[in-house]
């Protein structure tokens, strides 16, 4: 669970790779491509471009490198020659990466061409919700103040937040201790430690918060057909607050968060 100096060093390694490969996609136009075409793009690029290891293909059984959830996916969208991404659409990407035994996990929602007002109005506060759970993170902290404050501006903007999937602790293994709910109450669960590594990855939807899964045992979608968005990061419990290790070069926290 708590990381020590020379692991903390290995892991920012993978998740500035990590960081690298959707600033790789946000220079392609997403509009016309499958998701299975973005999957094997994401493929090449982390195993040749980067020497690294896509850490999701073959895990649990998975056979691609990352999930591309569209529209009213919630999450874990498998990647599909059939699956055009139009414009309009919005699409969030779930990406992991494993360098020298650790990994890095982080997700982006794109907006595909010209959206309307109500989606993009949506990937923006599902943003802003996961830098308010990360604006909570420091030692000391717990765990309820992260889920407490997604859940607060999710509420705040007319939003629900998906309570069927967490974030969780990272390192060697891809889910490790502990859960981190995006809901909650401030002041309960967990006290944060130093060298603590995290995922924070909340799930807004724009209606019920209410998800099924399809029989593909992967692919989950909102009951009321409604949109959905998700941003990720991974992130470490520093002395004085919190290291973003997958912050991506062109991201500017909304505040100046403590390291």
């Amino acid at each position: 669970m708590v990381k020590t100096s020379d692991e903390l060093a290995l892991m920012r390694i993978s998740g500035r790779l990590l960081a690298s490969v959707f600033e790789m996609l946000d220079r392609q136009d997403l509009v016309g491509m499958s998701t299975l075409a973005i999957n094997d793009l994401v493929d090449r690029y982390i195993t040749h471009d980067l020497a690294a290891r896509p850490a999701s293909k073959g895990q649990y059984g998975f056979q691609y490198v990352l999930n591309c959830s569209i529209n009213h996916v919630v999450c874990h969208g498998v990647p599909d020659a059939g699956a055009v991404i139009r414009d309009g659409d919005i699409v969030n990407l779930d990406i992991t990466l494993e360098k020298n035994g650790f990994i890095a996990d982080s997700s982006k929602t794109y907006i595909a061409g010209t959206a309307s007002p109500g989606a993009r109005r949506l990937v923006r506060v599902a943003q802003e919700a996961m830098w308010k759970g990360i604006g909570q993170v420091r030692p000391g902290a717990r765990l309820g103040d992260i889920g407490a404050a997604i859940d607060r501006h999710a509420k705040k903007n007319g939003y629900s937040v998906v309570r069927d999937f967490c974030g969780h602790g990272i390192g060697r293994e891809m889910h490790e201790e502990p859960q981190v709910l995006h809901f909650g109450r401030p002041n309960t669960g967990m006290v944060l430690r130093e060298g603590m590594v995290f995922t924070i990855e909340p799930m807004l939807n724009q209606g019920t918060r209410k998800v099924s899964t399809a029989e593909d045992g992967w692919t989950v979608t909102t009951d009321d057909g409604r949109l959905s968005a998700q941003f990720e990061h991974t992130v470490a419990v520093t002395r004085t607050g919190v290291e973003v290790l997958t912050l991506r070069r062109d991201e500017r926290p909304p505040t100046a968060l403590a390291r």
